[in-house]
């Protein structure tokens, strides 16, 4: 048996390769075979909260697209909306015995007595970072070009502490609570993904020069860090120049980290140079949970004539979710999902209004699916 299966080997072997076809040459292809452990494809549960404005619209995107790739996912439901006075019990319990959470955007009222949901979860669950994914997308045309930035922003404290309280009428006093085991934990992470990642630089962005103590001892753990990892270029910039930079020559940025405030603004501005808030993934994520939802903050629930006219853009919830299923240690279907998202995009017939199109949100959903592997 064994001579006679010599000459057909030694023919697989000497014989040349296909060439790739156009169609897919956006495929990535694997060079290490993925081994999964055991039990690996089981499905998933996975906590699902559409959320205010556009939400239901995007995450009902995401759900056609799991189905169309047979994804080993399922979602429970739940109906929560930014107006709530507190997130509903049997909402935290879902997520804290499924860990993954995707969800839509929440409205927070402006003023007035009621809490963000979004700083609610993120403390409840001690979702610490947050991480925001900005690049230029081929097809996409930017005023930059080679930007790819991950902003990685501390999620617990600072500004978002919540604790505010006015002393006498007229006069309201709001602190900015800093620890030093926060910001020890964030810089850590940040490190940690640079290396995991290959990246080459990480920069902290602060207001020392003025918050002396509270950005002084954040960036004092930055620093204590930054020491254990030689092989990573560590950089220091205050808050207002990172702004001027990042409009004027964004391609120098690789990994971010910053404190609270500060990183939700730096996270919004690279998203819009990068391409939109539409486009830009993110999640949020702790020792034991993780919450995927798009990167950007901005028109994350959309406006009334979006919704009416139901052209929302799912582009950023497709590539969050995405990374959740990285996160699920499935990742071809992350590769799957992510190639065809990148194929509509270079294509360029498909795009909402957003992105220079006038295309429907069902309309980028069909033709993700049609680009699938």
């Amino acid at each position: 048996m064994a001579k006679r299966t010599l000459p057909i080997l030694k023919h697989f072997l000497t014989s040349p390769s296909p060439s790739p076809s156009p169609s897919h040459a956006l495929t990535s292809v694997r060079s290490v075979t993925y081994m999964p452990r055991p039990g690996d494809g089981n499905p998933r549960a996975v906590t699902l909260i559409p959320g205010d404005g556009i939400g239901p619209l995007v995450t009902g995107a995401v759900e056609q697209v799991m189905e169309a790739m047979h994804a080993p996912v399922y979602f429970e439901r739940y109906d929560v909306h930014g107006d709530m006075k507190s997130m509903p019990p049997d909402v935290m319990d879902s997520i804290r015995k499924n860990k993954v959470c995707l969800k839509g955007g929440l409205k927070t009222p402006v003023g007035g007595g009621v809490s963000s949901l979004n700083v609610q979860l993120r403390k409840e669950l001690d979702l610490y970072a947050s991480l925001v994914h900005c690049f230029n997308l081929k097809g996409l045309p930017t005023r930059h070009e080679n930007v790819d930035i991950v902003v990685i922003r501390e999620n617990t404290e600072g500004e978002y502490s919540g604790l505010e309280h006015e002393v006498v009428p007229g006069v309201v006093e709001s602190l900015k609570v800093m620890t030093k085991f926060c910001s020890e934990r964030i810089a850590k992470y940040a490190f940690e993904y640079a290396y995991l990642n290959n990246r080459k630089v990480v920069t902290a962005v602060h207001k020392a020069n003025i918050m002396k103590l509270a950005d002084g001892l954040f960036l004092e753990s930055c620093r204590e860090i930054a020491s254990k990892y030689p092989g990573i270029k560590y950089n220091e910039i205050i808050v207002d120049n990172c702004c001027m930079q990042l409009v004027s020559k964004p391609e120098q940025f690789d990994v971010m980290v910053t404190p609270n405030l500060y990183g939700n603004l730096v996270a919004n501005t690279a998203a819009g140079i990068a391409g939109g808030t539409g486009v830009m993934p993110g999640g949020n994520v702790g020792a034991d949970h993780a919450v995927f939802e798009q990167g950007a903050s901005a028109g994350n629930v959309g406006n009334d004539k979006i919704l009416e006219q139901k052209k929302a853009n799912p582009i950023a919830l497709f590539l969050s979710s995405a990374m959740m299923l990285r996160h699920l240690q499935f990742p071809s279907f992350a590769d799957r999902l992510e190639t065809s998202v990148k194929r509509v995009i270079a294509e360029g017939k498909y795009m909402t209004k957003d992105l220079g199109g006038d295309c429907t949100t069902q309309e980028i959903t069909d033709a993700v699916i049609a680009n699938l592997d």
